[in-house]
């Protein structure tokens, strides 16, 4: 699936009637959240593209592109395709989880968990990076919060 489809999704499900707003930085962590629980819980991944290891976090080039316009503005609704109807129930619960965090916290948790700090290596924080965080790296170290055993790869 297109990281776009599933950005959409939570720019879309956003709470700006309880004042929550979706920037950017926040936008590209709960997408990787997404693609992370999802790997931990199905051994495949959701999304078509990588994440690397920017120095705000796990980031995807594309969404970079799309959004980059709104700085640390909010982004407004986003028209489009929708994600299908029995992917929302997953995404629901990551925005349940993660949404209620500002994009700092975010950030800063992602900067705590291993795929993103082996992938960036020695580099100084502000450094900028393209290497790309393994999608087996990123299933392994999720599935061993709900007590799976580590894989050697991803199903198809």
């Amino acid at each position: 699936m297109s990281p776009k489809a599933v950005a959409r999704w939570f720019v879309n499900h956003t709470d700006r009637d309880s004042g929550e707003v979706m920037t950017q930085l926040k936008l590209q962590k709960l997408v990787y959240y997404a693609e992370a629980w999802f790997l931990a819980n199905f051994d495949r991944p959701l999304l078509s593209e990588d994440f690397e290891a920017w120095a705000h976090g796990p980031a995807v080039k594309s969404l970079y592109a799309k959004y980059r316009g709104h700085g640390w503005e909010p982004i407004p609704p986003q028209p489009g395709k929708s994600v299908p109807k029995e992917l929302e129930p997953f995404l629901q619960a990551v925005y349940d989880e993660y949404g209620q965090y500002s994009a700092k916290k975010l950030e800063r948790m992602t900067h705590e968990e291993t795929p993103w700090l082996e992938a960036r290596g020695a580099l100084p924080p502000e450094a900028a990076s393209r290497t790309v965080i393994p999608k087996v790296k990123i299933r392994n170290f999720y599935a061993a919060r709900i007590e799976k055993e580590a894989i050697e790869q991803l199903q198809n």
